[in-house]
């Protein structure tokens, strides 16, 4: 009984060190963000610009002419020594565009298409990061973001998505040139799963000199949802290997890579494939002022994904593009204001578009100047 006490009274006194410890490890909060809005003028003068394809401009996000608010984002985080959450929560036309998968709650509201992220992160060790909750996806060169990325406009590849996961993942930092994540998530760009088949996400980074990162990305998901008659689930499958990275040759110069290939079918049965590649050099004249461009082959002949021609009886025709795009980017207002007037050519391989006359046409050109202020 008398060791009862002491050790009791031993716990007691360790309580207000205990207590003191814990109060210097308070977290931190910071909040960040950005506003981003554009002009866009299409110099084929298109008559409607409601949709994408045949009249628009074939891309994801900058789809109006005119001026026009991209995304309003506002990003809390908080951190402690062994874990961070982050709340990301994004505004506007594109933030519709890029969320699209949680654009109805479960009771037919829209309140979850302003979360853009929202997760939490536990470092169970030195090495070792467990993730949970909705986050960006790994997949691909360019990001949702439009002060990460050099141009304004996205390639091709980003605009095939997928855009963001929701689910859990781990990342095991081997050493600093060499690290892997995987994780189980929603299918692609889905809040709720629509099946029993859980998506598989994985990311192998890998450093083989200093100034080069190479990731190589990849999903595999169901994609078709379960009948509610027979309780099965279709066959139908989506694979994508992804090949991201950078070179820093020099101070100045940046050389990026992009490459993907995916698969797919809503059925039992072979798959059909996409895929493409972006190059992205980039010179920095002065920290205020660089030069960079982006030179792209996306192909989608077997009409399985974005970009496609749709005939008058229903059917669906692929296509190829190429496109290419150049962007000075000005940093102004003491590194707050992002200024980049971008000149942007897609040539596909078949009548893609319709002018202003009513003439199809297989190219288009586009004038954007991007104005993004981020604090």
């Amino acid at each position: 009984m008398k060791k009862t006490l002491i050790t009791l009274f031993s716990l007691f006194l360790a309580v207000p060190a205990f207590s003191q410890d814990k109060e210097e490890d308070k977290g931190k909060f910071t909040f960040s963000g950005y506003i981003d809005s554009y002009y866009l003028a299409n110099f084929n003068n298109p008559r409607d610009m409601k949709n994408t394809g045949a009249s628009g401009t074939a891309r994801a996000f900058d789809q109006k002419t005119g001026f026009s608010l991209g995304l309003v984002q506002t990003k809390i985080g908080y951190a402690t020594a062994k874990s961070d959450v982050v709340v990301d929560l994004a505004f506007g036309p594109n933030a519709d565009l890029g969320n699209y998968g949680n654009a109805l709650g479960p009771l037919g509201n829209g309140s979850s298409l302003v979360i853009k992220q929202a997760y939490f992160n536990w470092k169970a060790t030195d090495k070792l990061t467990l993730t949970a909750g909705q986050f960006g996806t790994h997949i691909g060169y360019e990001v949702i973001d439009a002060p990460v990325n050099y141009h304004y406009s996205l390639s091709n590849l980003f605009n095939n998505g997928p855009f963001y996961h929701v689910g859990v993942k781990a990342a095991y930092a081997v050493s600093d040139k060499f690290a892997l994540m995987g994780g189980i998530v929603n299918g692609v760009d889905q809040l709720y799963s629509n099946n029993e088949k859980p998506g598989l996400i994985a990311q192998v980074f890998v450093q083989p000199v200093s100034g080069w990162n190479v990731y190589v990305n990849g999903i595999t998901a169901n994609r078709n949802t379960k009948d509610a008659t027979t309780g099965t689930t279709d066959a139908g499958t989506y694979n994508l290997l992804d090949l991201s990275t950078t070179y820093q040759v020099t101070e100045k110069f940046l050389l990026g890579l992009n490459a993907a290939t995916g698969k797919q079918n809503y059925a039992a049965g072979d798959g059909k494939t996409w895929g493409g590649f972006a190059v992205y050099p980039k010179y920095d004249f002065t920290s205020t002022f660089s030069l960079g461009a982006r030179y792209e082959s996306f192909s989608n002949t077997n009409a399985v994904t974005g970009l496609v021609i749709t005939n008058t009886d229903g059917s669906k025709t692929g296509v190829t593009v190429n496109s290419f795009t150049i962007t000075p980017s000005f940093t102004v207002a003491d590194g707050h204001l992002l200024l980049k007037p971008e000149f942007r050519v897609d040539s596909f391989d078949k009548n893609f578009f319709v002018d202003g006359d009513g003439k199809d046409t297989k190219s288009q050109s586009t004038f954007t100047w991007a104005m993004i202020y981020k604090f």
